[in-house]
């Protein structure tokens, strides 16, 4: 295989299926069992409370795994722990969907998301193996097209399941697409090199308990928790927080990509990603609520007002992805971000029962400035990184989007807790909150174009 120039057409395109739907069932999982929580709780016989870890544990399991899988991919092929990955995440979706107990399906939800992890640490470096460098944009913008696609039919598909059969299928039918997945990842994926180094166990540990208890500590501001308790795992992931970068420092090729930061560009990308995903996700939690409780609208009938901001990323997303690989992400980045902080500041201005037009083409405003924002940046993230650091700069690619869509999902929780239940208040300042983030990453999406294009 030609290391600078991908794959042949025909292989490309049997391992661009594979990843698709590897990714595409691994991102769905991340939301679709919040729509059957309740039903899950019932039978059960879980409190809702409890119930919550089916998502926690999903997502706090991928957060912690994401770097560390990485790692293990420069070090043993992407190929290698994109397989293990998804295998496990195949097996732990029929345990998932065979549990009979609470505690028995979040313990298969854990193994679920380290397994997911393992598909979303190096999908993009091998998206850099498996596209020509001149079309590298082009597949970047085929994996965001595909997270968002996900992340917007989860609770739609989820549904459709829970239409026609219990919330084991939710799990259940993962398995064929996993199974079809693994076929197709043996023949088509490429073997990629490796770098030769051991695995740092101390720095995987080291980041779990950073993105651990920070994780945990920000869910609990979120819910109201004990401030006593939140203030002590905040302060032991923050102090292990110290500690693990401190030890990257002194590393060759370091799990926490504290080199890659090192990069002007780089480290403005990944800036802009939580900044960006912040205000995305601030508006995704908040404009439900404004229609849903202030308009009287049926969940439905809001799904369908919010879908054209998704839906319009799936066409725009493919044209920046094109565009990404002549001009600059700091130019259609910044552009792009300044296209989506007016949209968010147009969403303020709804009525919650403002018409299907009058919603719609302000979510497609959005859905067109964070489309052209997406791609640019996602390709900025992994060609600044040598080829041999690509696992490092795809693990911190996807960690950056957890980041910020947890700080968007904080700071919706605060600000509806500051405004004490008045529903119109909070949302309009959510998205006005929204609306500052958008603006803070398009200023830092500017400053890119500042710095030279990597080689």
């Amino acid at each position: 295989m030609d290391e600078t120039d991908g794959l042949p057409p025909r292989e490309r395109r049997r391992a661009i299926v594979t990843i698709v739907i590897a990714v595409a069932i691994s991102v769905m999982s991340t939301a679709i069992a919040n729509i059957a929580l309740p039903t899950m709780a019932q039978e059960l016989q879980a409190s809702p409370s409890a119930s919550i870890w089916v998502v926690n544990a999903y997502q706090l399991a991928v957060t912690v795994s994401l770097l560390p899988l990485a790692s293990l991919g420069d070090i043993k092929g992407y190929k290698l722990v994109y397989l293990c990955g998804l295998i496990v995440f195949t097996i732990a979706s029929i345990a998932c969907g065979l549990a009979n107990s609470l505690p028995m399906l979040v313990a298969a939800r854990v193994a679920q998301g380290i397994g997911g992890a393992g598909i979303m640490s190096v999908n993009t470096a091998l998206v850099r193996f498996i596209f020509p460098k001149a079309r590298l944009g082009r597949g970047i913008a085929m994996m965001g097209l595909i997270v968002a696609v996900s992340s917007a039919s989860g609770p739609s598909l989820a549904a459709a399941i829970l239409a026609a059969a219990s919330w084991h299928w939710l799990f259940l039918i993962n398995a064929p697409f996993g199974a079809l997945a693994v076929w197709l990842a043996l023949r088509s994926l490429p073997v990629t090199p490796r770098s030769g180094q051991s695995f740092d166990f101390a720095s995987a540990g080291l980041n779990a308990l950073t993105f651990g208890f920070i994780l945990v500590g920000l869910d609990g501001i979120g819910h109201g928790s004990d401030h006593a308790q939140v203030a002590i795992e905040l302060a032991i992931g923050l102090i292990a927080g110290f500690v693990f970068i401190r030890l990257q420092r002194t590393r060759t090729a370091p799990m926490l990509p504290v080199d890659l930061f090192r990069l002007p560009i780089f480290a403005l990308s990944v800036a802009t990603s939580i900044s960006s995903y912040a205000a995305q996700t601030i508006a995704y939690l908040a404009l439900p609520f404004f229609f849903q409780v202030a308009g009287g609208l049926s969940q439905s009938r809001v799904g369908l007002l919010i879908t054209p901001w998704p839906a319009i990323v799936v066409i725009v997303a493919p044209l920046a992805g094109r565009l990404s690989d002549k001009f600059s992400a700091g130019l259609l980045g910044g552009l792009g971000l300044a296209v989506l902080t007016v949209g968010l500041l147009l969403a303020r201005t709804l009525s919650p029962h403002a018409d299907f037009l009058d919603v719609m083409w302000r979510m497609m405003v959005c859905g067109i400035g964070f489309g052209f924002f997406q791609s640019p940046n996602n390709r900025a993230i992994i060609s600044a990184a040598p080829r041999n650091r690509s696992g490092a700069a795809s693990g911190m690619l996807s960690t950056a989007r957890l980041s910020g869509q947890t700080i968007g999902g904080v700071t919706v929780a605060l600000i509806f807790g500051f405004t004490h239940g008045d529903i119109a208040t909070g949302v309009s300042l959510a998205l006005l909150t929204a609306a500052v983030f958008s603006g803070v990453a398009c200023g830092v999406s500017f400053l890119r174009m500042t710095q030279p294009a990597p080689v």
